[in-house]
C-alpha cells in the first residue's frame, strides 16, 4: 500500500513540516542529554488506519531517523506493535 494511500498525502505532509517547525528536535535524543535535529513526526501510539489517532498531534513526536529506526522500533517490537 502506498504512503498516499495510508494517509501519508499533501495534508499530511503540510501538518508534518509545521509539527518539525516548532519541534525542531529529536525527543528521545533531548531525553538522553543530546541535540539532534528532528526529520520524522511519529505517532507515539501506532494508528493502524485509525483517523482520529492519526491526526491526534498529542499522538505525534519529533524524532530524528536513528530514534525512529532504532530505539522506537525496538520499543514496538518489545510491546508487539510491530
Amino acid at each position: 500500500m502506498s504512503s498516499n494511500a495510508r494517509g501519508y498525502g499533501y495534508r499530511w505532509q503540510k501538518a508534518r513540516e509545521r509539527f518539525l517547525r516548532a519541534h525542531p528536535l529529536c525527543c528521545y535524543c533531548e531525553r538522553n542529554g543530546f541535540v539532534t535535529a528532528a526529520s520524522i513526526v511519529d505517532h507515539k501510539i501506532p494508528h493502524r488506519g485509525n483517523q482520529e489517532l492519526f491526526w491526534d498531534e498529542g499522538n505525534w513526536q519529533a524524532l530524528c531517523k536513528a530514534c525512529h529506526d532504532g530505539a522506537k522500533a525496538q520499543e514496538e517490537a518489545r510491546d508487539g506493535l510491530r
